[in-house]
């Protein structure tokens, strides 16, 4: 008895060869160009394009671009937003995967890049009411800056110190104590005057002291820094009589918190009512010649040009944009 097998169905359709698979996405890695990649894995880093750009030094709105002509170049989403954080698609996180193997495989650092080092040395108070905002504006736009602020409290200090940009104050009468490295001739910032401060809080509760007699009535509050400071000489002479109602303070920012809150008055720089409303200045106290000069020195030796100049620009430009603070005459404030 023969056994038959059905035959089997015969498709009439002619062979095609296979058709060859798409080249995978992740080969794209090795077309993207390296400035590109280290943008994108220091955003996937830093999960934020806002600090992934400062730590670029480069614009949010220039690095939005490259990542996104990188989308179109992947054919994918690379970034995608879970809630309100930044985190890699699937196809974001093996482009990572790989450009960090090509980048280890070519010994090729995805870190920042090393930044020169620049010293700024700057007076107390300048740093604290006139520079600081604008170099912490500096830092916010650039998260790689290598950057070494030294506070001056001192002649002392002054003599001491080695920076590449220096600003000081001094009597009016020539630079006085220079710094004692080799600098570039120094440049006239601004006349910085000076008069006693007292907070607005307490000031509408009292008629103000018309008269060096009427300080004894109030406490008084003494930077130690400026105590041997000959263009202050009347204040200082002040407070070396005083038998009591005197309070010494090392630090400057607790002395101004003291005339703020703690119904002291202080002898200040006449600006201060711009920088802070909620103190105001008492004329007609003390002389006029109570007056100091800012200037700012680069060293003759800097190794970074470019650097030094930007910053050099920057503190020029902030003492120009503040010139009212120096040159308007004081408002009637009590």
């Amino acid at each position: 008895m023969a056994f038959l097998e059905p035959a089997a169905h015969q498709d009439n359709t002619p062979y095609r060869k296979p058709c060859a698979l798409p080249e995978p996405r992740t080969a794209l890695a090795h077309t993207v160009d390296p400035v590109v990649a280290r943008y994108f894995l220091v955003s996937a880093r830093c999960g934020c394009f806002t600090q992934a750009a400062r730590s670029l030094n480069i614009k949010a709105t220039v690095l939005r671009k490259q990542l996104a002509q990188l989308e179109e170049q992947m054919r994918s989403t690379l970034f995608v937003f879970q809630g309100r954080s930044l985190v890699l698609s699937p196809q974001g996180q093996v482009l990572q995967a790989q450009l960090s193997a090509l980048a280890h495989e070519h010994n090729l650092s995805v870190s920042a890049c090393e930044q020169p080092r620049i010293r700024l040395a700057v007076a107390e108070p300048i740093l604290h009411d006139i520079l600081g905002r604008d170099l912490i504006a500096l830092l916010r736009r650039n998260a790689s800056v290598r950057l070494d602020i030294i506070s001056l409290n001192s002649e002392q200090d002054l003599q001491k110190v080695e920076a590449d940009v220096v600003v000081w104050l001094s009597d009016m009468y020539g630079m006085g104590s220079a710094p004692s490295f080799c600098i570039q001739p120094a440049k006239a910032l601004a006349c910085v005057k000076y008069l006693p401060h007292i907070a607005k809080r307490y000031s509408r509760l009292i008629s103000g002291p018309d008269s060096l007699e009427g300080l004894a009535d109030y406490m008084l509050v003494q930077w130690q820094p400026d105590e041997n400071i000959d263009a202050l000489r009347p204040w200082n002479t002040l407070i070396e009589q005083r038998q009591a109602a005197v309070v010494h303070v090392q630090d400057y920012s607790l002395m101004l918190e003291m005339i703020r809150c703690g119904a002291c008055i202080g002898l200040l720089p006449r600006y201060m009512s711009y920088f802070d409303r909620a103190l105001i200045a008492i004329p007609g106290l003390l002389p006029e010649s109570l007056q100091r000069q800012a200037w700012m020195a680069v060293s003759a030796d800097v190794n970074h040009p470019n650097e030094v100049q930007m910053l050099v620009d920057l503190i020029a430009s902030t003492f120009e944009g503040r010139k009212e603070w120096f040159d308007t005459p004081l408002r009637s404030q009590l």
